[in-house]
């Protein structure tokens, strides 16, 4: 069916639509009230063409259009979801995919407890009198680390259970409420004190001062030194200001600052009417693409208030306003069940708040580098679809065939994303296939974990078009790169300045000089990807060796050890294994020696 047959026969229903190129790749994922309506709004018919009143990026976009799909859903709700779902998953070429911590850390207090104690938490909680208290980007440990150095609270989860007063009482840090030794209106005091300092961070931050110098003073300089990282780490939390709200208000604020390919997302958190903590990001995105600011505040706000979030705030505050500002909040209040409201404040005391946060973004932008970066340099070289700031690395490791296991380690916009770095335990036996097993189990967790701008493959052009046909499977279309290490007398060659390796890009085969730096920074995402195979493959190894000590000392020999693992695959699942199972493979006597050693 041709286009624009598709678009005169839309229906009149919600639902999500989706435009793709000539090539089949997906451009763009939207949402939409009235299919028919909002499609046709993009276009116009007769001649099909983009309509006139479209933004240049939106026009471009729409001048690639060469196909259509949409899913019909019931309610304008359910669009907004999967559509927000399908971004993730997919990474259509045209829509703005903002990667930020999934959650932010909240301390909590459960008020049901006779002596509550202050814990950190990233999701609601089951309990009618639990208090939340940020979101806190970051620092929450050290906050609470703090405050239980200040305040002799229950130290432990454990502690009160005890019935017995413990070392925490003898160090002065707990006034032992196991044993009676304080009641519950003297502990509420104290209770208040601490959520002062959370209140107060510039109180907080002036006894950790005095802490840290009567510490100097005694001559421990290294927990001196402890305590005054802390205190930098609270400090950067917070977005420095001389407005404080007269009226006891909760408000979130969000303001989104764009210059050349960069785009600065600040977001300031104000708890009875005083700023308690802030965080940023910088995104960087194509100029050929351009940015819709107008989406990424819908992204923004959609990315941080989950059903896992504790909601405790509803005012949010935005600097812009965006077209679809009215429907986000009644789609918000719904969720929590509970009105929020979603203002772009025009005057007085908000409108500064706004100011405040548009200031903050613009410094952070004027802050960044200005310089072509090596992402941009990469884009140019290897031809790419879109600038590599986000990579995805993947590497594997084995001894002769044995332990198989995977890596990807991740760089995104200038460091190491370690907290998304992952390891796999892999069942097959040779290198293609190691790599299929993989990139596929990585695809699988694209609806948690979106894509990257691109993949880099530790091999050759085979294994890159493996990877990019494994992608393309998921409907994902992302620009994949392999390097394969120089081959000297069969062997690999690794001598950093001298190593010529291979680059493998879709359309050439890149053979740079050895001092190239764009090779040296290709060269070192993929030694941290072997480096961390290699890691995870010696950890392996050395927990084998020491499961095959503990069968040796049992009678299980390597025969039997090699049966064992021929059928069940790993020790892992020997050890869940039922007596009945081994005994079918070895002796009742093996097999009760057996879970013995793993009961």
């Amino acid at each position: 069916m041709q286009l624009l047959e598709k678009i005169q026969n839309l229906p009149d229903a919600p639902g999500v639509y989706q435009y793709f190129d000539e090539n089949g790749r997906l451009l763009y994922v939207g949402k939409a009230k009235s299919l028919k309506k909002r499609v046709r709004s993009y276009f116009r018919l007769n001649p099909l063409s983009p309509a006139p009143n479209l933004s240049p990026r939106i026009f471009k976009m729409i001048s690639e259009t060469k196909n259509l799909e949409y899913i019909v859903v019931n309610t304008e709700n359910d669009a907004l979801i999967l559509e927000n779902s399908l971004i993730k998953q997919l990474k259509p070429k045209y829509n703005i995919l903002l990667r930020d911590d999934k959650t932010y850390p909240y301390i909590y207090v459960d008020m049901n407890e006779d002596f509550p104690r202050l814990r950190i938490t990233r999701k609601v909680l089951k309990g009618k009198k639990i208090k939340y208290f940020g979101p806190l980007p970051s620092a929450a440990k050290d906050i609470l680390d703090s405050i239980y150095e200040l305040v002799p609270l229950v130290q432990k989860d454990s502690c009160i259970k005890g019935k017995k007063a413990c070392l925490f009482h003898q160090l002065g840090k707990c006034l032992a409420p196991c044993e009676g030794k304080v009641d519950r209106n003297t502990y509420t005091k104290l209770l208040e004190e601490a959520l002062g300092y959370i209140h107060d961070k510039k109180l907080l931050i002036q006894k950790l001062q005095e802490r840290m110098e009567r510490l100097a003073t005694q001559l421990r300089f290294e927990e001196a030194a402890q305590i005054r990282d802390r205190i930098k780490r609270i400090q950067e939390i917070q977005t420095h200001s001389q407005i404080d709200l007269a009226r006891l208000e909760n408000l979130d604020i969000y303001a989104i600052a764009t210059e050349g390919n960069k785009a600065a997302i600040v977001r300031m958190f104000m708890r009875e009417g005083k700023v308690i903590a802030s965080s940023s990001n910088i995104q960087r995105f194509d100029t050929q693409k351009g940015f819709d600011i107008d989406e990424a505040y819908k992204r923004v706000l959609l990315e941080f208030y989950t059903h896992e979030t504790p909601l405790t705030s509803n005012k949010i505050l935005v600097a812009h306003d965006f077209s679809e500002r009215s429907f986000l909040q009644k789609h918000l209040s719904e969720k929590f069940g509970k009105k929020i409201q979603i203002i772009v404040p025009q005057r007085g005391e908000k409108a500064r708040l706004i100011e405040l946060a548009l200031l903050n973004a613009k410094e952070i932008l004027r802050k960044s580098e200005t310089k072509e970066s090596i992402e941009e340099q990469l884009k140019n070289l290897l031809g790419l679809g879109t600038t590599p700031y986000r990579i995805e690395i993947f590497d594997n490791s084995h001894l002769q065939g044995k332990a198989p296991v995977g890596a990807m380690v991740v760089y995104d916009s200038g460091k190491w994303d370690k907290k998304s770095y992952r390891h796999y335990n892999l069942a097959a036996k040779d290198e293609y296939a190691q790599m299929r097993e993989m990139l596929t189990r990585r695809c699988e967790s694209f609806a948690k974990n979106p894509p990257p701008d691109m993949w880099l493959i530790d091999g050759g052009e085979t294994l890159r078009t493996l990877a990019e046909d494994i992608a393309a499977s998921f409907g994902v279309h992302l620009d994949v790169v392999a390097i394969a290490k120089e081959k000297i007398d069969a062997k690999a060659h690794r001598a950093k300045g001298s190593a010529k390796d291979i680059v493998y890009t879709k359309n050439d085969v890149l053979e740079l000089l050895p001092t190239d730096k764009r090779l040296h920074f290709l060269q070192r995402l993929r030694d941290e990807a072997h480096r961390f195979a290699i890691e995870f493959h010696r950890k392996q190894r050395a927990k084998e060796a020491k499961e095959l000590e503990l069968l040796k000392a049992k009678g299980i020999g390597p025969a039997k050890v090699k049966k064992l693992l021929n059928y069940f695959g790993t020790f892992e699942r020997l050890k869940t294994a039922s007596l009945d199972e081994i005994a079918a493979l070895l002796s009742m006597q093996d097999a009760q020696n057996i879970k013995k050693i793993y009961n």
